[in-house]
């Protein structure tokens, strides 16, 4: 095969692609953010910390995600429940939770390792920022909102 049968191979490859928007037939490239291709169900986004319906926690504070973690971008301080304040139904909660995302590499071995299902991840992947500082997700980001039923009105 000479290198000239290569690049006509080549050069029809590419018109193959190319004629089908000159044609009319379906495009491989999206136009975003106008429009968005649908992500797969197990997509792997931003990181979620859930709650019960009662408005608890479901985080223990027991650093398992944090020992999973291969790029060691998640840290846990745990604190103790009290009855005057009481955050989740174990005995413990996070008291800080903090996750780098500059460090995250979104494999999801923290979802994984989570007894209490505590944490998730979303779809949301937009997730650039102009510092640093913005790429560190506390526990106030990361925590989802209260039930409606709960909320004040």
């Amino acid at each position: 095969m000479s290198s000239g049968s290569g690049i006509i191979k080549g050069m029809l490859r590419t018109l193959k692609h190319a004629g089908g928007t000159l044609f009319g037939n379906e495009s491989i490239t999206v136009s975003y953010p106008e429009h968005e291709k649908p992500r797969p169900h197990r997509f792997r986004g931003r990181h979620i910390l859930n709650r019960y319906e009662n408005g608890l926690e479901k985080c223990i504070g027991c650093s398992l995600c944090a020992a999973a973690c291969p790029a060691e971008a998640i840290w846990v301080e745990a604190a103790e429940n009290t009855p005057e304040n009481r955050v989740s139904p174990g005995e413990r909660y996070a008291a800080r939770y903090e996750i780098n995302m500059l460090r995250c590499i979104f494999c999801g071995f923290c979802v994984e390792a989570c007894p209490t299902e505590a944490l998730s991840m979303s779809g949301e992947y937009e997730l650039a920022t102009y510092t640093r500082e913005a790429q560190l997700y506390g526990k106030e980001r990361l925590l989802e909102p209260l039930p409606a039923h709960l909320q004040k009105q």
